[in-house]
């Protein structure tokens, strides 16, 4: 039996995107030599999201955004038996010397981020990267990887799903198998 536990409604999600837009406002004034990189495939949304908000709420033009996809950077690559299908990259700018900021959705084990971050070399060298996540699991980090930027913290066990619908529903829920 599956048990879903509203986290975050969408007049919430929406507070917590603009306050992490605002954060991000706050550390770089300026977008010129910043560039938003939303991680395939979960984190581009919410890319996406913080994106629009720069724009529009703080007059904040994006030059640099990308999505970036690190399926064949993972360290778990060849011991799955299904076959990966990796997701588009658009990554059409050089990253040397901007200040990347990397968003995912989820940063549970850190396992993605360490994967994105190897894969992110590959375009350059950026003078710093940064993390934005909407949700830190905190628990069970395998890796020492930390968020820059935190839309919420969260405990969890190691059989919950944290379900993040940022397209049709705007909320997240921690859903617990039992």
């Amino acid at each position: 039996m599956n048990t879903k536990r509203l986290i975050l409604d969408s007049d919430q999600l929406a507070i917590t995107l603009t306050r992490m837009a605002f954060e991000l406002q706050e550390n770089h004034t300026d977008f010129s030599q910043c560039a938003i990189i939303g991680l395939q495939p979960r984190g581009v949304a919410l890319a996406s999201k913080i994106k629009s908000i720069l724009e529009t709420t703080f007059n904040q033009p994006v030059k640099h955004y990308g999505e970036l996809d690190s399926t064949f950077y993972r360290d778990d690559f060849r011991r799955n038996e299904k076959i990966l299908i990796p997701n588009s990259i658009e990554l059409e700018f050089p990253i040397d010397n901007l200040n990347v900021v990397l968003i995912d959705d989820v940063l549970f084990t850190g396992r993605s981020v360490r994967s994105a971050l190897n894969a992110l070399s590959d375009f350059g060298r950026p003078a710093s990267t940064e993390l934005l996540t909407l949700i830190d699991r905190r628990f069970k980090r395998e890796l020492p990887i930390q968020p820059d930027y935190v839309g919420l913290n969260v405990d969890t066990r190691a059989n919950d799903k944290v379900i993040v619908d940022l397209i049709t529903e705007n909320k997240v829920w921690i859903q617990t198998e039992q």
